[in-house]
């Protein structure tokens, strides 16, 4: 059987990654977690990461890229640069819902508890969050949404043993649950391209890709261009 090797980007978040997988398990990574750095460190870990594995681009067999929800910039560069490699190496293009590889991530390094909901966040601005939830085994319970939390945002389900917050758009609640039992935020969980190994794999193996013309990245909210206050 000839071996799989798909090409991973991430860049919905502040982190810029790169990864390489082989039949579904990452072999090199490189991750950047150095805010608008995107656009000019992209290419850089994308020939890195080749030469590391020494791995030619004739050698790939699909992008994979983290399609969103996030941020605006960071999935227009990942995107078109997935897109780009696809059309001039005549690849497919394999998306992947930036919250699935969260969790897939997260699951695969701490082996959360059964009957823990788990909580990927994304930040957006202030205290809202792109979020979604999902079972301990990775199983989605309610999709994706852009929320704005509170102290009592997560009410208590007899079910659930503890709601389990983690990303970006979680680390800024640490105060705000400190003293609440049911909910448990993770600091500083890293998102990576490697999260997207697995997920990206099986998609392969599905031939679930997408349409190099008209895939756009999932923005979830409209853009919103601002302008610095006069002094």
């Amino acid at each position: 059987m000839k071996d799989i090797y798909i090409l991973q980007i991430e860049t919905a978040t502040p982190v810029c990654s790169v990864a390489l997988s082989k039949n579904g398990k990452t072999i090199v990574f490189q991750d950047a977690d150095i805010p608008n750095q995107h656009a000019s460190q992209l290419t850089i870990f994308i020939s890195e990461v080749l030469n590391i594995a020494e791995i030619a681009l004739e050698d790939l067999a699909a992008v994979a890229v983290s399609m969103g929800p996030g941020s605006y910039t960071g999935l227009r560069i990942g995107v078109s640069t997935a897109k780009g490699m696809c059309y001039g190496l005549d690849l497919p293009l394999i998306a992947i819902n930036t919250l699935d590889a969260m969790v897939a991530g997260f699951i695969e390094d701490n082996d959360p508890a059964d009957g823990n909901v788990l909580v990927p966040m994304i930040d957006a601005r202030r205290m809202e969050v792109y979020m979604a939830t999902y079972t301990a085994k990775g199983k989605l319970l309610q999709g994706t949404s852009a929320e704005i939390i509170e102290a009592d945002f997560f009410q208590q389900d007899a079910e659930v043993a503890k709601y389990v917050l983690f990303g970006s758009g979680a680390d800024k609640f640490v105060p705000l649950f400190k003293d609440d039992s049911t909910v448990e935020v993770i600091p500083a969980f890293a998102n990576t391209a490697a999260n997207l190994s697995h997920l990206a794999f099986e998609k392969y193996q599905q031939s679930a890709w997408e349409d190099l013309v008209y895939f756009e990245p999932f923005y979830l909210k409209d853009f919103i261009a601002t302008t610095p206050k006069k002094r």
